[in-house]
């Protein structure tokens, strides 16, 4: 199987999944709000690898704001259905719901920022929650860009990438470090999550 994966056998895979299509690449990235097994790290990549970075880039984006829009309204117009309701009661969506309900943008555009944040969950608390429709699609439209850049950036020159080791290694180093930030951030954010719901309940308690 390595042997097989040489930089020539990728470079034929881009080229027959650029015959595909452009709406293809906006197809998967769709999808992938809906289907959180499949990979959106690669499908960026293969989209910036056929596309270009500009063009990669701009599928991407354009796929999976509307995925999680769609996604999101979806579980807005079901939420009173049992399953959302099983699903709303869980203590730690609760919690999401409530912050989400008190903070409004700000956790929404922190989480959806962050790489390999389940986009599925984010969405879903969205949709159970009091937020706006027009704030959330804003918040997709503003917070998907910058992770969404960098990775087509990656894949825009993937030959230059695959046969140079330093550029793979910091193009590791770099995914790594950016999988660190998220996942500090997202501590952060649970702390903050328990803070001010603790807050609150005192709050409450003092009436």
């Amino acid at each position: 199987m390595l042997d097989w994966l040489t930089i020539d056998n990728i470079e034929t895979i881009v080229e027959k999944y650029k015959l595909l299509g452009p709406f293809f690449g906006i197809l998967l990235t769709f999808l992938e709000s809906f289907i959180p097994i499949l990979p959106l790290f690669v499908i960026i990549i293969a989209n910036a690898a056929a596309y270009g970075l500009f063009w990669g880039f701009l599928l991407s984006w354009l796929g999976t704001v509307a995925g999680s829009y769609l996604f999101f309204l979806m579980i807005r117009m079901f939420g009173n259905y049992r399953v959302f309701r099983r699903i709303k009661e869980q203590k730690q969506v609760k919690k999401l719901i409530n912050w989400v309900d008190i903070r409004g943008f700000t956790p929404l555009f922190v989480l959806l920022c962050l790489p390999f944040t389940p986009v599925v969950v984010v969405n879903t608390v969205a949709g159970l929650s009091n937020i706006k429709k027009k704030y959330y699609f804003l918040t997709l439209l503003i917070s998907k860009p910058i992770l969404i850049f960098l990775i087509s950036y990656l894949g825009s020159d993937l030959r230059d990438i695959l046969t140079s080791p330093v550029k793979l290694i910091i193009s590791a180093v770099i995914i790594l470090i950016i999988w660190g930030i998220g996942k500090l951030i997202e501590n952060i954010l649970n702390k903050r999550v328990e803070r001010d719901l603790r807050e609150i309940g005192k709050l409450r308690k003092h009436k």
